[in-house]
Formats: C-alpha cells, structure tokens, sequence
C-alpha cells in the first residue's frame, strides 16, 4: 500500500510537525498549565502577535479565542445582532447560520443564490436602518465555492450602518484574505491551519468591538464584553484549550507568510481543476471558474462511480472528502489545505492516470 494521504475537508491533514508539538506540550507542562497565570498569558499574546504577523491581520483587529467556528453563529447573534441580520449564502454551512440567527433573532432575512452564480452585490435586499449584520460564507466548504475579494468589497463599500461578518472556516489560513474589508471574520483551526479540531478563532474590528459594547451582551456566558475584557489581559473568560493555543502558536510561528502559502494553494488547485476537466469519471462540480473554491476542490459524478473511486483510492491509501448534505452521493471533495502535502495531491493525481485516464 502506498503512503496513507487523507483529503478530508475537516477535520483534515494536520502538519507532520504537530507530532513533535504534542511532545513538546507535554514535557514543557502544558497540558496542566495554569490559565490566569502569566505563562499562558504570554503564550496568548505570542499567539495573537503570530497570527497577525502571518495572516496580515490589522493590528487594531481583536483576536478573540473560541472552542469553534459555529459557536460564533451565536457569539454574533447575541453580541452584534439587537435586531436582525441578513445572510447571503449557497450552501448547508450558510443556510445553518442563517438558520440559527433566524431562531434568535426572527427578523432575521436571507437570499440563497446558486453553487454557479456569482451574486450581485448591489441588488442584495439587506438596505435598512434595523439590519445590524450582513453575513456571508467566503469559502463554502459543503459545496466547494468561493466569494472573492472585489465581490466582498462592492458589499463592504454599500453596508450602511451594518456590519460584515465573514465565515472564512476553509479559507482562514490559507488564502491572502483582506481584513479591512469587513467587520468580523471566523474560522476553525482544523482546515488551513492544519491542526487538530477544537479551537476556534474570531476575528474583529474596531468597529465590531464598539458595536459589542453598545450592545453589551452581558446574560450570557460567552458574550463578547466577557471575552473583550478577559482578551484586554491576554486571558479568556472561560477555561480554555491552552494545548490548542500552544499548537496554534507553534504552527504559526514555522508557517510561511500567507502571501506565500496563498499562492502555492492557488497555483496547486489551477493544476487539479486543469486535470480534472480532462478526461476523468469526475468533472469539477462548480462549472463558474470564478465561483470555484481554491482551498476545496469539489468533483462530482455519478453516485456508483463516486463509490468506486472512493473504495479504490482508499485500498490505495488515499482518503478522498465525502460529499456533504444534498451533494453527499453525487459530489467528493479534496482539501487542497496548507498542511497538504505536493506529495499527496501527486499521489491522487497519479491514482487517477492509473485507475481512470485512458492515452
């Protein structure tokens, strides 16, 4: 059997290093350090200084640390959100966002647009003095999608009064995002920062952060003055996932700049989507070139061939990324995340000039 490479969208490929991080935490006494002291302190600050440094996170932005990208859903609804948002959205992560703001916030308001479309950002119906948040998924995992930076700008630039909030789950680390362009921007840390699942990051801006202390979200545990003040002191208000933070820490420290890794990933999927619109049982599942998502690759065929390739690829020691909600029988879906080794995306390549390319 050939090198076991796992495609997984998420939780997905973690960096070789992460071994010897794991080691690290464990004789350096991490994994009992103390969380108000100032050892964890100095390793949040270490952290958010790494982050801001790789990723080109403004540094009047606050980081604040999260047990995951969903929990943001109601993070935001609760803290951002006195009225209602409106969400833009073409996929099952969008939807349930949506979805779970709509169920704390009635007024709530959305448009879905198609997995082909592009939006037009300026006929969106979101215009009103009582809409507190406009939200969108930037890279829609389950339907491998993506909205670029001038769409995300011609939305930025008629806001209003709202806010911009950004689900970047699959695209945090690893594309070259544009931070001022909106108010608030999420993500988990087991896709492109190639980590293990169970931390999550929240990302916002001076103006995010006077919003939360108009809206002074204090019933509830989790609410953003709590994490603001605790975040003041490099702490969280909650006991946190201090091994998560080390990690986090570790990865982004040994990373290259994301200018680097963003096109090393975009480079890598021009050459997928090119093989893959060859001669292959599976063809890209997003036809819209503009639409197509960097960081997920989704391919789609007929569901006894998506079978096949996948119990092959498999015995091959290739794990391919399952489809997802509607798209789980007719779709697979390739992570083409930082932690992913040329190595692997060679060996899937191969895999398929042998099994299903015919010269």
């Amino acid at each position: 059997m050939s090198q076991p490479f796992t495609f997984n969208v998420g939780p997905a490929a973690v960096y070789p290093a992460v071994r010897q991080y794991l080691q690290d935490a464990y004789d350096e006494g991490w994994l009992s350090a103390p969380h108000r002291g100032e050892r964890f302190t100095s390793l949040v600050r270490q952290a958010v200084a790494d982050l801001k440094l790789k990723l080109n996170i403004p540094q009047d932005y606050t980081v604040i640390f999260t047990g995951s990208a969903t929990e943001c859903w109601e993070i935001l609804a609760q803290g951002l959100t006195p009225r209602r948002s409106f969400h833009l959205y073409n996929g099952e992560f969008g939807k349930k966002w949506f979805d779970y703001a709509r169920a704390l916030r009635p007024e709530t308001t959305g448009v879905q647009f198609d997995i082909n479309e592009v939006p037009d950002m300026g006929a969106l119906p979101f215009v009103g003095e009582d809409t507190d948040l406009v939200c969108i998924t930037q890279n829609e995992t389950s339907t491998a999608t993506q909205i670029r930076e001038t769409h995300i700008l011609q939305l930025f630039n008629r806001l209003g009064g709202a806010l911009l909030a950004v689900d970047a789950t699959s695209s945090l680390a690893g594309l070259n995002l544009k931070f001022i362009k909106a108010d608030v921007w999420y993500g988990s840390v087991q896709k492109c920062f190639g980590l293990p699942a169970g931390l999550g990051v929240l990302i916002l801006s001076p103006r995010a952060v006077a919003k939360a202390k108009e809206v002074n979200d204090r019933a509830h545990y989790n609410g953003l003055p709590a994490a603001l003040s605790n975040m003041l002191n490099h702490q969280t208000n909650y006991t946190p996932n201090v091994l998560g933070i080390y990690l986090l820490s570790r990865v982004m420290a040994d990373r290259e700049p994301i200018k680097a890794v963003a096109q090393h990933l975009a480079d890598r999927a021009q050459k997928l989507y090119d093989f893959f619109e060859q001669a292959t049982p599976l063809q890209p599942l997003i036809a819209n070139h503009d639409a197509r998502s960097t960081t997920v690759i989704g391919l789609q065929g007929e569901p006894a061939i998506i079978e096949e390739i996948k119990r092959k690829a498999a015995e091959a020691g290739l794990t391919l990324g399952s489809g997802y909600g509607p798209l789980k029988s007719t779709t697979v879906r390739i992570a083409n995340f930082p932690a992913v080794s040329d190595a692997a995306m060679e060996a899937l390549v191969q895999f398929f000039v042998k099994e299903y390319v015919t010269v």
